[in-house]
């Protein structure tokens, strides 16, 4: 698939334009025979007439498209969109047509317009909103469009991604006066320049939205969940909806799932985490530098330490058998240090506790400190820790993350016999489950974490291409900076390269560790932390 597949869509769609017209050779309704019905107003899920995708290839071409609005409808959607878009995705206006003939729910016009007239021909259609990609609109046309959006009555769903984007809907609507649509806004998990997802950038650019656009402006959340399970992560961030396609219209008996897990989720303890890591991710990016998480930490002295030298996260092991097991009064203590911190104005970081299974006791003294809000995530490191916690759907509302492990070696076995293969296939199962983030360690024999040892550059690359690279395993100031600059991960996590003894950090080498990442900035060390 071609890197810039966006421009590639849009250069297609003007050649065709130029060649049949905005109607693209289907015919169109002298006028429109269905009422307008409102688009978004309260919370709810959009579901997707989708053939196929640049990214997937075919997904369900052989669908009718009114039979599968129709169920969308009846399993409870608030709207259905309808891809129009020929070339990559196999719709057509014949597909919105039929599907505003036999529903009665509001329509979504969903393709890449790019001149006023097109939404002439949406409305004349039947729908009831139209998709307005800022990316690819000049914006004086952007303000054209919104005026006859408005004119229709019509509701437009005006797709951001980047400050930019938002920038130019503010201007755009600024320029088209009194006659502004109603506006909602999406926020596309996909990038539509190479369709990677993330499915934490959504939440990062949401009160920036809200912001700019006020405080009653509808966001969507939009691509990339593949699960019930997803969907009732993204419901928790407060989206007012959630545009889903893939996956309900590859099995549309499965959509009523989706909807009622979006719908039915509120605000959880794990939200409010991940907006605290997509802010600090947003301005680590802007400064072009990686989260940083200091892990093993068994003592007051060492955590402040590392927060004074500007670590985004700390990390606590609650394991007996580990030499860095940490205690409940040492988390504790550093909680109270760090809102002192806080007090004063200055970056304080997240505490985290790392557990390996959920059924010690250390484990449920990490799980009760996250419910009580003192540890900010609980650290699911390896496939055990995952399974237990996960089989409890209560705890899904706990602020967690899990972490993967790798051999060293990537022609090694990982996990008594699975090789590595199978476990980045876990990762992105997890991905799938709506995890936003696997950090991925190094495993050495029977041991995980704290190996000193580096994850195979094979393995790490792979592991990239899933997901925004969380990478923790053989970590120091002698290596730091090559890391950095040959992954580019997102956050990094260092432990036993920084230690006196097991337990004990040697601040000196905490010291060079945090300098070599300040080295390779502007600004140096003493503005490393992302707050």
């Amino acid at each position: 698939m071609p890197r810039d597949i966006l421009s590639q869509i849009v250069e297609r769609r003007a050649s065709d334009i130029a060649r049949l017209g905005v109607s693209l050779g289907v015919e169109i309704p002298a006028e429109r025979k269905r009422a307008l019905h409102p688009f978004v107003q309260e919370k709810g899920v959009i579901l997707e007439v989708k053939r196929a995708s640049p990214s997937k290839g075919d997904i369900a071409p052989n669908l009718d498209a009114a039979q599968t609005a129709l169920a969308y409808q009846k399993a409870g959607a608030a709207a259905t969109s309808v891809l129009t878009e020929s070339n990559w995705f196999k719709g057509s206006l014949e597909d919105l047509k039929k599907v505003a003939a036999a529903v009665d729910i509001a329509v979504l016009r969903k393709d890449f317009l790019i001149y006023p007239d097109e939404i002439d021909v949406a409305y004349k259609c039947g729908a009831d909103a139209v998709l307005l990609i800022a990316r690819i609109l000049e914006k004086e046309v952007f303000a054209k469009m919104l005026e006859r959006t408005a004119a229709f009555g019509m509701a437009a769903f005006v797709e951001l991604r980047l400050a930019d984007d938002l920038q130019k809907l503010v201007e755009a609507k600024k320029l088209a006066g009194a006659n502004v649509p109603t506006i909602v806004c999406g926020v596309n998990a996909r990038d539509l320049k190479d369709f990677s997802i993330d499915l934490l950038s959504p939440s990062g650019f949401l009160e920036e939205i809200k912001a700019a656009m006020g405080r009653g402006c509808n966001v969507v959340f939009e691509s990339g969940i593949r699960s019930a399970q997803a969907a009732s992560f993204a419901g928790s961030l407060g989206f007012a909806g959630l545009l889903l396609g893939e996956a309900a219209a590859r099995d549309t008996s499965a959509a009523a799932s989706f909807v009622q897990a979006f719908v039915s989720r509120t605000e959880t303890l794990n939200a409010l985490a991940w907006k605290k890591i997509a802010a600090k991710i947003a301005n680590c990016r802007k400064a072009k530098k990686p989260l940083v998480k200091i892990c093993g930490l068994t003592n007051k002295e060492d955590a402040m330490a590392a927060a004074d030298f500007g670590a985004d996260l700390l990390g606590f092991v609650f394991c007996e058998a580990s030499p860095r097991n940490a205690s409940e009064s040492v988390v504790c203590e550093v909680r109270a240090a760090l809102q002192d911190l806080s007090q004063a104005k200055k970056a304080a970081p997240l505490l985290v506790g790392v557990v390996i299974d959920t059924t010690s006791q250390q484990a449920k003294t990490a799980l009760s400190l996250a419910r009580q809000g003192i540890l900010d995530f609980v650290q699911l490191h390896g496939e055990r820790a995952a399974q237990e916690f996960f089989a409890d759907k209560e705890n899904l509302s706990l602020a967690h993350y899990c972490a993967a492990n790798l051999s060293g070696d990537s022609g090694a076995n990982v996990g008594g016999g699975e090789n590595c293969a199978g476990v980045l296939d876990k990762i992105q199962g997890l991905l799938n489950l709506g995890e936003p983030r696997v950090l991925i360690d190094a495993k050495v024999g029977g041991k995980v974490g704290g190996t000193g040892t580096q994850v195979a550059e094979d393995l790490v690359l792979k592991a990239k291409k899933k997901s925004p690279l969380w990478l923790a395993g053989g970590l120091s100031a002698d290596n730091v900076r090559d890391i950095m600059e040959k992954y580019s991960p997102e956050l990094i996590d260092a432990s036993s390269l920084l230690e006196a003894a097991p337990g004990k950090k040697d601040l000196g080498k905490l010291k060079a560790f945090f300098a070599e990442i300040g080295a390779a900035f502007a600004g140096g060390a003493q503005s490393l932390a992302c707050e």
